[in-house]
């Protein structure tokens, strides 16, 4: 996990500045104006006038260039971090789709708060405290003491207090938090039976009253904490005030040591999100220091996937096969493929397809279409290309084609095909299947299947039991030899077979139970 250390350094550098500016600014003017009013000549307040002004604009100014060059490091860096966490997470099988979502934007978002939110201004106000520090000491012996004391209380003791204050309200609205996230289930995906029996409303005020509620709790640790901020502030001033000899000097100091202050008060809510921060580092550092993948299902298989060769890979359920194919496809980014689980998107069919090749063509639509022979359904679609679709309106076979279809236009150098044809009928199968090894004849294709009839004319087929190799050959060779090859051949040679003398049967006979007396 790489963080830009020397961008998020200049940016605390310019926030640095910022502060001093603004310290600078406040100081200036309250020595400005107690010395005005004694009416001394003009020329004894030119400077400090000057100095105003240029502090006013130098602190917009810095205050900008700290957040352009704050955002931008910390954006640029969580992009990549996003990228790293997304391939970490490709090296894992163990993950949970919802583990993984969190990891990848809410915990990348903590870590992003907290670089912004929690680590930047702690360092900032450390800095300028230092500063503040060493000019005190150099005016007044009184005057560091006083600060001091308010630095310490501002800068750690409220912080520790605001970071105990915070675990102890997220620990007393656990159970609030898991009554919301109830209730938003209930909301989601018992909308319409809630609004059967008119329940959606009473539903969504329990929720909102749930809401408030923990908006109440966590609200009231951070008023409490900005209420001793600010007293702690007004109690620094009033004793540098009672303590020091009046005169301007003792106003620029009140003043700037009021301004200065300002930066440590951000450091108790930071120290409050840092305890939500944490745990989430903790995971994104856990995740690259965690080892990758276990063992691959079946580790002897080398695959040569170069263009033009088409690899077959077969074998009873639970083999390891699309679990091969899974792993194929995360280690070659290049892979593109018609897996059984592949999505349908809630959109045109346009879109669904052009999501594989966005640059792609209306006669390279058409021509996966064709090929997937989707283009009579097209035809039938009152919007052709612009119906809109989704998974639960088209049926498995138009699922399959359109995912075929997909994976054709696509045009990756490597296609991977698992199980492309399982939801059709047989001979249409068949015929697209032999059309899209066809349209792949100079790409490596690896091919996923139960259907031993489509591997004729295959030079490398697999054949996997328990995630181990125990056969590989041509077609023609494992027709041949013995083993669970040759078996399934040959039975699905005989159903096959079957099948065809009940269809011709059924040709002649005269009523059904002619049909049941010769199945029987």
């Amino acid at each position: 996990m790489r963080l830009p250390v020397a961008r998020m350094t200049f940016a605390a550098l310019i926030a640095v500045l910022a502060e001093l500016a603004a310290v600078g600014l406040t100081a200036t003017a309250a020595w400005l104006i107690v010395s005005a009013a004694a009416q001394p000549p003009l020329a004894a307040l030119t400077v400090a006038i000057v100095i105003v002004r240029t502090l006013a604009i130098a602190r917009g100014g810095l205050r900008y260039a700290e957040r352009l060059a704050g955002h931008s490091a910390v954006l640029r860096a969580m992009a990549d971090l996003r990228g790293q966490v997304y391939a970490a997470l490709l090296r894992r099988k163990d993950i949970r789709e919802g583990d993984a979502l969190t990891r990848v934007v809410s915990d990348v978002d903590a870590l992003q708060d907290g670089l912004l939110r929690c680590v930047v201004p702690a360092c900032v106000a450390a800095m300028v405290a230092a500063i503040g520090l060493t000019v005190a000491a150099v005016m007044s012996l009184t005057a560091l003491v006083v600060l001091l004391c308010a630095l310490a209380i501002s800068g750690l003791l409220l912080p520790l207090v605001a970071a105990r204050l915070a675990a102890r309200t997220a620990r007393r609205t656990v159970q609030d938090r898991a009554r919301l996230a109830d209730h938003m289930l209930d909301l989601i995906h018992g909308w319409a039976e809630l609004e059967v029996y008119g329940a959606r409303t009473a539903k969504l005020t329990q929720a909102e009253a749930t809401a408030a509620s923990i908006a109440a709790v966590e609200r009231r640790p951070g008023a409490f904490i900005g209420a001793l901020g600010v007293a702690v502030q007004i109690g620094a001033v009033f004793a540098l005030i009672t303590l020091l000899p009046a005169g301007p000097g003792t106003a620029a100091l009140a003043l700037g040591t009021l301004t200065a202050m300002e930066v440590f008060l951000p450091l108790a809510s930071a120290a409050a999100r840092w305890t939500e921060v944490r745990p989430a580092i903790a995971r994104v550092h856990a995740l690259f220091s965690e080892p990758g993948t276990p063992p691959r299902p079946a580790p002897e298989v080398v695959l040569d996937l170069r263009p033009g060769k088409h690899i077959a890979i077969v074998g009873p359920s639970g083999a390891g096969k699309s679990t091969l194919l899974t792993e194929i496809a995360r280690n070659e980014p290049i892979a593109r493929g018609a897996m059984a689980d592949g999505h349908i998107f809630a959109t045109t069919i346009r879109e669904n397809l052009s999501f594989a090749r966005p640059d792609c063509t209306q006669d390279d639509l058409d021509r996966v279409a064709r090929l997937a022979r989707l283009d009579s359904w097209l035809a039938s679609l009152p919007q052709g290309w612009n119906t809109v679709i989704d998974a639960d309106t088209v049926s498995g076979g138009q699922r399959q084609r359109l995912l075929l279809a997909r994976a054709l236009l696509a045009d990756a150098p490597i296609v991977l095909l698992d199980e492309p044809v399982e939801s059709l009928d047989t001979t249409q199968g068949d015929e697209i299947l032999a059309d899209v090894l066809a349209a792949t004849k100079d790409r490596a294709v690896v091919l996923v299947t139960h259907r031993l009839s489509h591997l004729a004319g295959f030079q490398d087929v697999v054949v996997l039991e328990d995630g181990r190799v125990v056969q590989r050959g041509s077609h023609e060779d494992l027709v041949g030899r013995e083993g669970y090859y040759q078996d399934s051949s040959r039975a699905e040679e005989m159903i096959s077979t079957l099948a065809n003398s009940r269809h011709t049967t059924a040709l002649t006979c005269e009523n059904d139970s002619d049909l049941d007396h010769i199945t029987t």
